[in-house]
């Protein structure tokens, strides 16, 4: 069972995610916070697989929240909760060690799938919000580390697990597409964070747009 704190000012998608745990046999709502201070004190309590994390709150935001429950609970999963007027927070969020984030207007469906990839030790996104990030915060990646990545070859198999990444494929949609087994999709990702020093899929996604082997 995956245990989800919610942690919104809004009511309304607080109860709306809520019910879409609840109608699941594998998801369970541990607690609801609806503040960033709220959210770290529920965090150490409960200790939640994954945690739902709005970035505009009162008082402590998303983003200090999960740098701090981060610091607290290194295992914990964080998958920031985004709009579109949130873009400029979106990359400070992402340095804080969230694993990923999910439009607020995306399907029901993609919300659990998200919740499941992060409690897998994927990093759940969405790709048109990938872009934005990289459009607005790019300059926030230029350095010695991306230099680096620029230089890096890739083989046409690292490529193309580098393009569905980018869009946001888990490993299970790739290894269907790609028509191999998910062990072997792993060993790709793996061998691809290794070989470009990338913190996690998000970065790989955010390189692979670099270097224009992103769709869109």
């Amino acid at each position: 069972m995956i245990s989800v704190l919610i942690a919104d000012d809004q009511q309304l998608v607080r109860a709306g995610v809520r019910m879409l745990c609840e109608s699941t046999d594998d998801i369970t709502v541990a607690g609801e916070a609806v503040n960033g201070a709220e959210a770290l004190r529920l965090a150490e309590r409960l200790q939640p697989d994954v945690i739902l994390m709005d970035l505009h709150m009162p008082g402590m935001d998303g983003t200090a929240a999960t740098r701090q429950i981060l610091a607290i609970r290194p295992s914990a999963r964080v998958v920031v909760l985004t709009t579109f007027d949130d873009d400029d927070r979106l990359y400070p969020a992402l340095s804080a060690g969230a694993c990923g984030f999910l439009a607020k207007d995306v399907s029901p469906a993609s919300v659990l799938d998200a919740i499941r990839r992060a409690a897998a030790g994927e990093s759940p996104y969405s790709p048109s919000v990938l872009h934005r990030v990289v459009a607005r915060a790019s300059s926030a990646w230029t350095g010695e580390g991306d230099r680096r990545r620029e230089t890096v070859h890739f083989t046409g198999r690292e490529q193309e697990v580098l393009r569905l990444v980018a869009a946001g494929l888990s490993n299970t949609e790739i290894a269907e597409r790609m028509h191999v087994g998910v062990t072997t999709v792993k060993t790709h990702v793996s061998n691809l964070m290794t070989k470009t020093d990338s913190p996690n899929r998000v970065r790989l996604a955010v390189l692979a747009i670099q270097q224009g082997l992103a769709e869109g």
